[in-house]
């Protein structure tokens, strides 16, 4: 008998991605089991993201919780190699860039489990970022390496990488998007928040180069509160953004900052709603850059490098870093022009979960 899929999903970002996978493979009777590892668990970033996406409650959770990068990723691979001699699987599928994704693919690797990464070679060449080393890592180790566009595939080609092993499958998160998108547009978050659509913008923030270094948090900040004198900000505060803001003693400055309505973290449809009648986006996440590329919405990225460099080659996004005049400067050219005029990149059509399938199927196949 062949064992099960299971799909690894560890934190926020990693939800989106899993969801239209899941539901693929369902729709194909595979056997697959879906594993949380709890690296996200508080239930505004965790539980209501799978309530929005429609996801089942997890066949196995390992309730990981927070952690140094080392003792998380040690805490998932300790766990995680239980459950892979529990359930003897055929394929392991990881998603993203964070610890649980590098956690899983090695302990998979160690027991000769074939495994699939899910945005593999994507590259911010930046090596102080700790999801460098999880991207890089896991590409290194994985058998199948699906990537989202053809940077990925020339990345991982320069690295080595066997080219039987790259697959460009185009990009999951945009699945997911264009899923979602008609009920995302039938939240009331608007009215909930009192602004209207098309006139404000949304933040987010939660990069430790960003938060974790007062003064570039600081610089942040004096930007925002030229930008907010002219549009309103919408601020869902990522629970690292909020500590550290109190930790330097920022948290005042924030929440006085002209025009912002901070928030608690949104689920994925509310956020959705918000980033889809957004003005503008500012921000140093790596799918929202993926997201306004898609939906045609400028993007303004703090930081000083991305990952996604087609959201910049073809798409709406702008790479700013965190100095404080080239994010008002960048800002408010869009305000008065409206912004870079982008393209979706080929194979982003919410069609990615079922190329995944085919190759997921095809090697499981081939492999007995």
């Amino acid at each position: 008998m062949i064992g099960p899929i299971i799909l690894v999903v560890g934190a926020r970002p990693n939800f989106m991605k899993i969801a239209p996978i899941h539901a693929e493979l369902a729709r194909r009777g595979v056997n697959q089991l879906l594993l949380h590892t709890g690296q996200h668990y508080d239930e505004n970033m965790s539980k209501v993201f799978f309530e929005d996406l429609g996801m089942p409650e997890p066949d196995i959770y390992l309730g990981i919780g927070s952690g140094s990068h080392a003792e998380q990723t040690a805490k998932v691979m300790v766990e995680f190699e239980k459950v892979c001699f529990e359930h003897e699987p055929s394929m392991v599928v990881v998603v993203g860039d964070v610890n649980s994704t590098i956690a899983c693919s090695m302990v998979a690797a160690k027991l000769w489990i074939p495994t699939a990464h899910v945005e593999a070679g994507l590259r911010s060449f930046d090596r102080k970022m700790p999801e460098e080393i999880n991207r890089i890592l896991t590409d290194t180790i994985c058998d199948l390496l699906l990537t989202p566009s053809p940077d990925g595939d020339e990345n991982l080609l320069n690295e080595g990488v066997a080219p039987e092993k790259i697959h460009r499958v185009g990009n999951i998160m945009i699945d997911s998007l264009m899923i979602n998108l008609e009920r995302a547009r039938n939240c009331d978050i608007h009215s909930r928040l009192g602004i209207e659509k098309g006139n404000y913008g949304v933040l987010t923030l939660h990069r430790p180069s960003n938060v974790d270094d007062k003064d570039a948090f600081e610089r942040i900040i004096t930007a925002l509160e030229a930008v907010g004198k002219k549009l309103s900000l919408v601020l869902p505060l990522h629970p690292r953004t909020r500590k550290q803001a109190e930790k330097f003693g920022l948290t005042v400055r924030l929440k006085s900052i002209p025009n912002i309505i901070l928030t608690e973290p949104a689920g994925y449809l509310d956020f959705v709603a918000l980033m889809a009648s957004a003005k503008l986006v500012l921000t140093d996440s790596g799918g929202l850059q993926e997201e306004t590329t898609a939906l045609g919405i400028p993007c303004i990225t703090l930081r000083e490098n991305t990952e996604r460099p087609i959201t910049v080659t073809e798409g709406t996004n702008i790479v700013v870093g965190n100095e404080t005049s080239t994010i008002i400067s960048t800002a408010f050219e869009i305000l008065e022009n409206g912004g870079k005029v982008g393209q979706i990149p080929d194979l982003w059509d919410g069609n990615t979960a079922a190329r995944i399938s085919d190759v997921l199927i095809s090697h499981i196949k081939n492999s007995n």
